[in-house]
């Protein structure tokens, strides 16, 4: 099966972490050390190394997932629904910026 990578800037980094991933690790950053759904993923040191050098991204892939289907973001191995990572999205820009 082919491989989805999202068709926006740097969608081909995003795609690699995946999107719920990626919310999940930034509200660990952000807001909450407690929060460690992220850590499921055996791949999560290769996926915070592209965290890290994506950051310029992060902003604009957030507002990107707040207009992704729901039921798409609720296709994850990290236990969030689409609800959910929405909301962890909104309070991450809504605290970060």
């Amino acid at each position: 099966m082919a491989r989805h990578i999202f068709n926006f800037e740097g969608g081909d980094e995003l795609t690699t972490m995946g999107a719920v991933w990626f919310v999940s690790y930034s509200f660990y950053c952000h807001i909450d050390k407690s929060h460690l759904n992220w850590k499921k993923m055996s791949t999560y040191k290769k996926r915070a190394s592209v965290f890290r050098r994506t950051e310029r991204f992060h902003t604009f892939w957030l507002k990107q997932i707040l207009s992704m289907n729901e039921l798409n973001l609720n296709k994850n191995k990290i236990a969030l629904n689409g609800t959910e990572v929405k909301e962890m999205a909104k309070k991450i820009l809504t605290e970060k910026l």
